[in-house]
């Protein structure tokens, strides 16, 4: 099931790749923006923590169950990073979750759903996953059209706690068809 090396994965406009250090420049231009970040697990960070983030990230293991990996998204022509899409393979292998992060010169073009419909194709594509998640806060409107859009539905409502604040948490899924694809 898994293939020998897919990456990069050529969406429609966009490519998944592995990000390096010398995406550190991009990566922290919009990793460093706050309303980036507001509804993110993640936290702005130095540029010596994110270079280091980087190079683990370019050698890390692809779908290994229990650990997160974040896979650069680039622009298809350019292979310039504008953004990054995070997946972890449950321990047991039968879902995976995914998070987004773009840029904001690259938010409301399309962009990050070519992007996510990549990532799903890939994870269904090289993994024994039948099911894909996506968490959001239930105020992130851009990220609850992003998943309604490439057709995850929403499974679920829980009150949560985010940096110390209440909020409601949606759950967002989409399971793998008989043959292999989207559902």
């Amino acid at each position: 099931m898994k293939l020998q090396n897919p990456l990069p994965r050529l969406g429609k406009r966009t490519q998944l790749r592995r990000l390096t250090p010398a995406d550190l420049a991009a990566f922290q231009s919009y990793r460093q923006d706050p309303e980036v970040g507001k509804y993110q697990g993640w936290t702005a960070q130095s540029d010596a923590w994110a270079e280091k983030f980087l190079l683990e990230m370019q050698g890390a293991a692809l779908f290994y169950p229990g650990q997160w990996l974040q896979l650069g998204i680039g622009e298809l022509d350019s292979n310039l990073l504008i953004g990054d899409i995070a997946v972890c393979l449950a321990n047991d292998k039968t879902h995976a979750e995914i998070g987004f992060s773009m840029s904001p010169n690259a938010q409301g073009r399309g962009l990050a759903t070519d992007a996510v419909c990549t990532v799903i194709d890939l994870i269904f594509e090289c993994t024994e996953a039948t099911q894909i998640i996506g968490v959001t806060d239930a105020r992130n409107l851009a990220s609850i059209k992003l998943l309604e859009r490439v057709g995850m539905q929403r499974s679920g409502s829980a009150k949560a706690i985010f940096r110390g604040e209440r909020c409601v948490e949606h759950t967002y899924t989409v399971a793998r068809t008989n043959s292999g694809g989207v559902q």
